[in-house]
């Protein structure tokens, strides 16, 4: 005998009830699909065991239900078997040979009671059914609003419909009736327009297509883009593209104009009628020695590289432009081949240094997950693809130009104004995040007129890329000033990093004993002594100073402009500066109370606080037994 109850629920696992007294009764509950009543059907999705407490069922998962022994043959209602073969459901044959899909939405469930017992009374049947029917109702009263809707107790939605995240990609994964599991769009054999019957051209192609634009985006592009870097790193990555492209055109150029006079070349190099190969060896190894020998005495400078990226890398295009230009100047003065070549070797090299020094800057402020090796990788990568595609461009225009030199110098001069527009561009869309004295400056100085951080973007679309030449310096064309930054803080941070001299001797500031007296006293808890001498913020560090201590001295050094020009309050001696209500004492007062304040409001915007990147000297004082004054 079975007892029939409908409800409406969405696709939970099978369930089963069992009573406490012995020689349990079983309740087998089928559901099924609301279209084809007639055949069961297995279901992918659990739903989660404590949402059914006390009634037993699955845990939560994609796999097929492992089923019992249910050996549960009676057809008197679907015409097929459901045999027990270790999954819930194994071995559907039904009538009529089909069963629809399954309907994630609302689903009618059909409970199948059956006795288990043998030679029980008919009253203990209706005690399990009354049972069974309690249950029913209250699963469908607790659990039926939200499964109904396609979502657990808790908001989260469990329908047919997943989407997979990897790499920053989305994927969306259904469910697949045919195969019983969760496939990508596209692979099914309803979500792919019939794909294992032919299919779409169309929808193939849009998947080709789809998987070749993954193939080169994990080439070209590190893990997780855009999320695993910064939102200026494709900008300068395109610009970086086509300025590749550009060099390699040039180089190909420059190597055409020289090969058009190879006599002219062979004595200029020594082997000409009657020279002696010695002496053509000699020539050429002086030539790429000198330029050695360059790029050795340059790394001297490699702390400058680091305060001002961007006006030295464009530094060093200019001079590998101007490398190229001199090579081409070879064959028409043959007899000036070492001192033309050496210059032009001097220049490449530099330019060689200055760009790996620099690169690394800019990838560095890249990584936004800490990425460095693999941003520094794509990045080798996306040049090797510029370098290719422009030999080949270089190629197709010098067969176009042939042996015209008048046509090959009016390209060459073009792609190089392309090329230099270009890296211009490219180092515009950068936005380092580091504090140099420039960006410092403008950021306390902003800070202490109107009391807000500003912006990466803004702060660094107003440095200067060549802060010591402002005949150099250009401003972007079309571009509005910033409502972020006033006129006012501009002008004082170019003040204050012309007037800033980091790394001052003691000696240079100090000729009487009561005013050093005086200084040590005042910052005898700091890294550093800042004072005014000459018109000059003279900050003289201690030994052992770090990079925040530079910070540090450079927002007193921003609050003593400020009190200059907005309080009025001058400098008299450092003796009356030091002491209560001067000014140097009142400068250290207010950052030591506000310079906390404003890293945190600065951290919040992107800044790296951690110190100031600068290239101090390296005259230090040290204080106790040693001497007073190191490096005087």
């Amino acid at each position: 005998m079975h007892h029939v109850t409908k409800m409406l629920l969405s696709p939970p696992p099978p369930l089963s009830l069992s009573s406490a007294a012995t020689s349990p009764r079983t309740l087998h509950f089928l559901f099924l699909h609301p279209h084809s009543l007639s055949s069961p059907r297995r279901l992918s999705t659990h739903i989660p065991r404590s949402r059914f407490t006390p009634l037993s069922c699955s845990s939560l998962g994609f796999p097929l239900f492992s089923g019992g022994d249910n050996q549960n043959k009676d057809d008197s209602n679907s015409g097929g078997k459901n045999g027990g073969n270790g999954d819930w459901g194994n071995g559907n044959e039904s009538g009529d040979g089909e069963s629809g899909g399954i309907d994630w939405g609302e689903m009618w469930g059909l409970c199948w009671i059956r006795g288990m017992g043998e030679g029980k009374g008919e009253w203990e049947r209706r005690v399990a059914v009354w049972l069974a029917a309690v249950a029913v109702c209250a699963g469908r009263v607790f659990l039926g609003p939200e499964l109904a809707f396609g979502r657990t107790s808790d908001g989260v939605d469990i329908g047919n419909v997943v989407w997979e995240v990897s790499g920053g990609k989305r994927r969306k994964l259904i469910g697949d009736e045919e195969r019983d599991e969760f496939v990508v769009v596209g692979e099914s054999s309803r979500a792919g327009g019939g794909a294992e019957n032919g299919g779409d051209l169309g929808m193939r192609m849009r998947l080709g297509l789809t998987g070749l634009r993954d193939v080169v985006m994990g080439l070209m592009l590190p893990e997780g883009f855009p999320d695993s870097v910064t939102s200026d790193y494709l900008e300068y990555s395109l610009w970086r593209g086509v300025q590749g492209v550009a060099s390699q055109i040039s180089g190909v150029l420059a190597t055409q104009v020289v090969g058009l006079f190879p006599s002219s070349l062979l004595y200029a190099v020594g082997l000409g009628k009657g020279a002696i190969p010695t002496a053509a060896a000699i020539n050429w190894v002086l030539k790429d020695g000198i330029g050695y020998l360059s790029k050795i005495m340059l790394s001297k400078y490699g702390r400058h590289f680091d305060v001002h990226p961007k006006g030295w890398r464009l530094f060093a295009d200019l001079l590998e432009n101007a490398a190229f230009g001199l090579e081409m100047l070879t064959p028409a003065f043959p007899q000036h081949f070492v001192f033309i070549g050496a210059a032009a070797g001097a220049g490449r090299s530099a330019a060689s240094l200055i760009q790996a020094a620099t690169r690394s800057c800019f990838y560095a402020g890249f990584a936004a997950r800490r990425n460095f090796a693999e941003v520094i990788a794509k990045g080798e990568a996306q040049g090797m693809v510029s370098k290719f595609v422009g030999i080949m461009l270089g190629i197709a225009i010098a067969n176009c130009i042939g042996s015209s030199t008048t046509l090959a110098l009016a390209s060459f001069g073009m792609v190089t104004w392309v090329h230099m527009y270009c890296n211009l561009k490219s180092y515009q869309s950068i936005h380092l995040r580091t504090l140099n004295p420039y960006r410092a400056s403008l950021v306390f100085s902003e800070y202490l007129l109107s009391g807000q951080v500003p912006p990466v973007k803004e702060v660094n679309d107003e440095e200067p890329l060549f802060p010591a030449i402002p005949v150099l310096n250009m401003k972007q064309p079309h571009k509005l000033d910033s409502a972020c930054l006033s006129e006012e803080a501009k002008g004082s941070a170019a003040e204050i990093e012309r007037r800033l001299d980091l790394g001052s001797k003691l000696s240079d500031i100090v000729q009487r004993r009561e005013d050093a007296a005086a200084l040590f006293d005042l910052y005898k808890n700091e890294g550093y002594i800042l004072a005014e001498h000459n018109g000059k913020l003279a900050v003289v560090l201690k030994e052992g100073a770090s990079k925040q201590d530079m910070l540090k001295s450079l927002f007193q050094a921003n609050y003593l402009y400020w009190l200059e020009n907005n309080a009025g309050i001058n400098s008299q001696n450092i003796f009356d500066d030091c002491r209560p209500g001067g000014k140097l004492q009142l400068s250290l007062e207010y950052v030591q109370e506000e310079f906390n304040h404003v890293k945190n409001d600065s951290e919040s915007l992107g800044w790296l606080t951690d110190g100031l990147i600068a290239r101090p000297s390296s005259c230090r004082i040290s204080l106790g037994n040693t001497p007073l004054v190191a490096g005087s």
